[in-house]
C-alpha cells in the first residue's frame, strides 16, 4: 500500500461511525468507540548478517513517511509510552479496548487528538528480526 492509501484509510476511519459491537473490519477490528487496522504486516526473517531485511525496511519507511505527513497536517504528535500500561497488564490489570492490543505490542505510539477523536500510530518491531507491524487506531477512548 502507498502512503496516499494509508492517509485515505485513516481519513475514512476518522469519519466513519463506530459499530455497537466488536466486529472485524478490513485488516483490523472496529467496536464501540474505535476502529483499528494494520496498515502493513510483515513477518520476514533475515539472516544474522543483515541489519534490516527489505520488508522491515519498507515497513519502517512507510511508518516514517506517514508520521511526516500526519505531522504536517496536525502538528507534532504526542509520543506516548505504553510501558506503564504494559506493566499494569502484566500485573493482571485489564486494559480496556481499544488500547489492549497496542499496549500488548507497542512500546509507544504517536498520538494526535483531531477534533473529538484520538489517532494513534503504532509500530511493532518483533524481537529477533521476525517482523514489523504498522498499525493505526482511531478512537474516542482516552489512552490508558
Amino acid at each position: 500500500m502507498t502512503t496516499a492509501h494509508h492517509l485515505r484509510l485513516i481519513d475514512g476511519m476518522r469519519t466513519r461511525e463506530f459499530p455497537r459491537a466488536r466486529t472485524p473490519s478490513g485488516s483490523g477490528v472496529s467496536g464501540p468507540g474505535y476502529h483499528t487496522t494494520f496498515l502493513r504486516t510483515d513477518h520476514e526473517p533475515w539472516d544474522d548478517d543483515e541489519q534490516v531485511g527489505p520488508e522491515r525496511a519498507q515497513c519502517l519507511a512507510e511508518h516514517d513517511a506517514l508520521l511526516t505527513l500526519l505531522t504536517a497536517r496536525w502538528g507534532e504528535p504526542q509520543l506516548v509510552s505504553l510501558w506503564s500500561a504494559q506493566e499494569r497488564m502484566l500485573a493482571g490489570e485489564v486494559i480496556p479496548e481499544p488500547w489492549a492490543d497496542p499496549v500488548a505490542g507497542c512500546e509507544f505510539v504517536r498520538l494526535w487528538q483531531v477534533e473529538e477523536r484520538w489517532v494513534a500510530i503504532g509500530l511493532v518491531l518483533e524481537d529477533g528480526g521476525l517482523g514489523c507491524e504498522l498499525t493505526v487506531l482511531v478512537t474516542v477512548v482516552d489512552p490508558p
